[in-house]
């Protein structure tokens, strides 16, 4: 058994500042010298950019569903045995999804911090943490934090009805420095954000003013490893795009191609006029349609990548990098631009969510888990070689299209989920 102080952040819904009250954590206890580990529940691409700014680790995801509780079980394991403080950002509310953010930390004793926005709230505040806590009697809890107040006096309400045994762990100020901007998939991105290093430093001063600056307890945290790997993509090397199109991708993904023996190259379809010398390409998913003219104007790169397909070479394209590779991709403002053209397909963007599921789907390599979420429709003549399935029951259904040895589908694969099958698309 290790142990090691966490803390769980949630919150009673979504947009109500639990990526900024984790940054201002994890950057104030930086601060004070102490190495910080810090987590995202479920699949989450965008949120970890500002964690892993903050804390100055790469941030790993939990998710009992697309990876597996003996995953997470040792990724906190080795967390604890070289931290000096954990910390998992929720997903949504507290309680939403199958599984939700309450069930992993039950499942490994964390105590929650409820995060509430309390800016459109007075002593109803009391309600909400009273509900948050004690809705479930197993579940851990450490205490409720204020967010976005206006006033001392403010805070004065917000605390009137909460009940003594309920620990109140501050109020942190409204304040546009902290604020972090959004667009249609969430947060920008670290690397989006010249100013992200002061907007953290100031949160993490607004916590050392306002919030519980003590360390946690400590958690117990199982003994457990990461299974080793087997070598099948020994010498085997792996373009990854990567620029401000392409960015979502987890860093166990790359870590699993890395310890299959493949070595790994990036690229900037945007920026570079020459594919790097490999056996196979990664394209995952990110903002091709804040890109479009540019990408579509990168007519060496796009040639490269066809020639790259046209000699059976593989390509592996996820959500934004299948939209890359269809005929064209029409933006929010109705402006289209012809792109990679390795699929039979056209695509655009949509005013609203079309699709946010996990997936499991079953490919003739094997079976892998991920999940869905994208504002854009795709329509094709082509016929998927497979269909996801969602093991919550809803209805979204993400196909999988494979064309020579480019595979393709909106589904964000989780590569930890079968190392091996994932190994049988990159293998040349």
């Amino acid at each position: 058994m290790r142990y090691c102080p966490a803390l769980f952040i949630s919150a009673p819904a979504s947009n109500q500042g639990k990526t900024t009250v984790t940054a201002a954590l994890a950057a104030y206890h930086r601060g004070q010298g102490r190495r910080v580990r810090v987590f995202k529940t479920g699949p989450d691409f965008i949120d970890p950019t500002i964690l892993a700014a903050a804390s100055g680790q790469a941030v790993y995801q939990l998710d009992l569903w697309m990876g597996s509780v003996a995953e997470c079980r040792a990724r906190l394991y080795q967390a604890a045995g070289e931290a000096d403080l954990i910390l998992i950002e929720g997903v949504m509310g507290l309680f939403d999804g199958k599984p939700s953010s309450a069930d992993l930390a039950k499942q490994f004793g964390v105590p929650i911090l409820a995060v509430i926005d309390a800016s459109a709230m007075a002593q109803t505040f009391a309600a909400l943490a009273v509900g948050l806590a004690r809705l479930d009697s197993a579940l851990p809890f450490f205490g409720v934090l204020a967010n976005r107040v206006a006033s001392a006096r403010h805070a004065e309400m917000l605390i009137e009805h909460l009940p003594d045994d309920l620990q109140f762990c501050g109020a942190l100020p409204r304040a546009a420095e902290i604020t972090l901007p959004e667009r249609h998939l969430g947060l920008l991105q670290a690397a989006e954000l010249p100013d992200i290093e002061a907007r953290i430093n100031h949160a993490a001063r607004l916590w050392a003013q306002h919030g519980v600056t003590k360390l946690p307890a400590a958690v117990g945290f199982s003994p457990a490893q990461l299974p080793a790997l087997e070598c099948e993509l020994h010498g085997v090397k792996i373009a990854v795009a990567r620029d401000a199109a392409f960015s979502f991708m987890y860093q166990a993904n790359l870590d699993v191609l890395r310890d299959m023996g493949a070595e790994l190259c990036f690229f900037s379809p945007l920026n570079d006029a020459v594919l790097p010398i490999c056996d196979s390409v990664y394209l995952p998913g990110g903002y091709p349609e804040l890109h479009l003219q540019k990408l579509s104007s990168n007519t060496l790169m796009l040639a490269a990548l066809r020639a790259h397909h046209a000699a059976g070479k593989p390509i592996l394209a996820e959500c934004g990098g299948m939209l890359y590779a269809q005929q064209t991709l029409t933006d929010k403002q109705g402006a289209s631009a012809n792109l990679l053209g390795l699929l039979d397909g056209t695509a655009a963007m949509q005013p609203r969510l079309t699709a946010l599921a996990l997936q499991s789907v079953e490919l003739p390599q094997g079976t892998l888990r991920g999940h869905t979420f994208h504002y854009s429709k795709l329509q094709s003549s082509l016929s998927p070689v497979a269909h996801g399935q969602c093991p919550n029951g809803y209805a979204t259904r993400e196909a999988v299209y494979q064309q020579q040895r480019l595979t393709a589908s909106y589904i964000h694969f989780y590569f930890p989920s079968n190392p091996h099958a994932v190994a049988q698309l990159f293998l040349p």
